[in-house]
């Protein structure tokens, strides 16, 4: 039998083995854009790390930004974008990157770095993720049927030429819900800066062309547009060229028959960089160190961009990619077609404000127009 002191010490250790237990169990807590990352690569670093990743995704960027600007709701990792976290960096939301905890940070594409470290100086905050381009995914056998076989789906006009609009809308049409992205594509095709500081061009590219889509999309979308095109509810998304490449896997499995292609328009378009950053709020800072790391193996990044058709920024992965990726230059574009691409960059808040409000006034005009369809 046991005497009271006795079991008072067994009742002590077994507390003192349950706490040091607890304190072994590692989690880290990553929000991401729903479906851009490879949960094979997830798993991969669970089993080799130990750690416990809690794995949540959001839909747009004013998801992430309310949660940043919120402290960052416990989270360990974000996957920003650029021009987004360049803003966020002056308000201090995000921790500066011990870069010796970073021992793959070599393996980075210094063409991108430099391009980051002009919004984040000495890429204190944040690590390139993937890059990608902005574009027009589409079905080629239904655009064919409404415009002809030489429709021109090389271009911004397959979408801002009022005629083309209306006959795709016999197939439908999808536009991802991201007002700086689509400013910045309109204003570049009306032969303005993408970024321009004036607010007369946005209201120009709202009444030009803007105010068009909303009488004929079906969809501001930037989380089903994918699923949509690859299943032949639409027949054109606006879109980012992961989602429609994963759209064209999608179709190719279940949809035999079904071709999605994706064009960068000559025009030119916007070049996403998403980045890897730590929230300053962040409570596991160690983890996500060791997280940011193990995507920056080129094992690691390759894997990700045969899940994603994405580009990473690790050049060595190349190699372990596969070709039918690497060789595309819809993905990996020529050095002429990048010569077009351009980049966001942070709009004040004057500016910002006024884009919202513009933006605010496209979405209410097309829920009314699809309710009177």
């Amino acid at each position: 039998m046991y005497t009271p002191v006795i079991l008072s010490l067994l009742l002590l250790l077994a507390l003192v083995s349950s706490a040091s237990n607890a304190a072994e169990q590692r989690q880290l807590k990553v929000y991401n854009w729903a479906d851009y990352m490879d949960k094979r690569v997830l798993r991969k670093f669970e089993q080799e790390t130990g750690i416990d990743v809690v794995y949540d995704t959001y839909a747009s960027s004013a998801e992430v930004e309310a949660a940043i600007v919120a402290g960052g709701q416990g989270y360990d990792i974000v996957v920003p974008s650029l021009d987004f976290m360049a803003k966020q960096i002056r308000y201090g939301f995000f921790k500066r990157l011990d870069q010796s905890l970073l021992t793959n940070y070599g393996n980075l594409d210094r063409l991108i770095l430099r391009k980051a470290a002009k919004m984040d100086i000495q890429n204190a905050h944040g690590v390139p993720y993937m890059w990608g381009t902005t574009g027009i995914g589409y079905n080629l056998d239904l655009v064919a049927e409404v415009l002809g076989d030489d429709a021109p789906t090389d271009s911004w006009d397959l979408l801002f030429k009022p005629k083309n609009l209306a006959k795709l809308a016999q197939c439908g049409v999808s536009v991802i819900d991201e007002p700086t992205e689509l400013y910045a594509i309109a204003l570049n095709y009306l032969g303005k800066n993408p970024n321009s500081t004036a607010t007369s061009d946005y209201r120009q590219a709202t009444e030009q062309l803007l105010a068009g889509l909303t009488k004929h999309i079906n969809y501001f979308d930037s989380t089903d547009y994918a699923e949509r095109l690859a299943n032949g509810e639409i027949c054109v998304a606006l879109g980012w060229s992961e989602d429609i490449y994963q759209a064209m896997a999608h179709a190719k499995a279940g949809r035999p028959g079904v071709t999605i292609s994706y064009s960068i328009p000559k025009e030119g378009t916007v070049q996403r960089v998403d980045m890897l950053a730590i929230p300053e709020l962040a409570e596991n800072v160690s983890e996500a160190h060791e997280f940011i790391n193990f995507l920056m193996r080129p094992d690691v990044a390759a894997a990700n961009t045969n899940y994603l058709a994405n580009p990473n920024a690790i050049p060595s992965s190349r190699y372990m990619i596969d070709e039918a990726i690497t060789q595309n230059q819809a993905i990996y574009p020529s050095q002429a077609v990048q010569a077009k691409l351009f980049t966001n960059n942070p709009r004040k808040t004057r500016l910002r404000q006024a884009i919202e409000d513009e933006w605010t006034v496209l979405i209410g005009n097309h829920k009314s127009a699809v309710a009177d369809r």
